[in-house]
């Protein structure tokens, strides 16, 4: 997943720069904006990196069951039931609000395309794993955004 985006990223500033409209700006040169981004992308990323370190040894890079394999519901996860991928999200927007330009933009839709994929099979596995246990975590806990998104 990662050396994807790493292509995908490449070859949209390949694209940015070969035909040019993606090189366009969407918001203002302004320090206001490079600001809030930073600010976005630095939460985002702590935002992962707490996620990541609630899971302890549950965490993998790839989807598997560990042995005593449990079901995470606590810190991030009394959120959103996938916090690592909302703390990406996040961090990614914040890069589209510091770069400013149509290709930041791309690349968020990109990306996002990714997380959301890779975050229905993760839901599968899950339901799968823990079964009822899970279904009822799933119903009063948002999949990514707080309060906005609930699949």
């Amino acid at each position: 997943m990662v050396a994807i985006a790493i292509v995908e990223y490449l070859l949209l500033f390949w694209a940015a720069s070969y035909f040019g409209f993606a090189e366009r700006r969407f918001l203002p040169n302004s320090a206001m904006y490079l600001w809030i981004g930073l600010f976005m992308t630095i939460a985002g990323v702590t935002f992962a990196i707490l996620a990541r370190v609630t899971l302890g040894r549950n965490w993998s890079g790839t989807v598997t069951v560990k042995q005593d394999h449990e079901l995470i519901c606590n810190g991030p996860y009394a959120v959103v039931r996938h916090p690592i991928y909302t703390g990406i999200t996040f961090a990614v927007f914040g890069t589209v609000i510091f770069d400013g330009k149509i290709r930041s933009i791309i690349l968020f839709v990109a990306a996002l395309s990714v997380l959301i994929h890779k975050m229905k099979i993760e839901e599968q596995f899950m339901t799968e794993q823990f079964g009822s246990e899970y279904t009822s975590y799933r119903q009063k806990t948002r999949a990514l955004v707080p309060f906005l998104w609930c699949p």
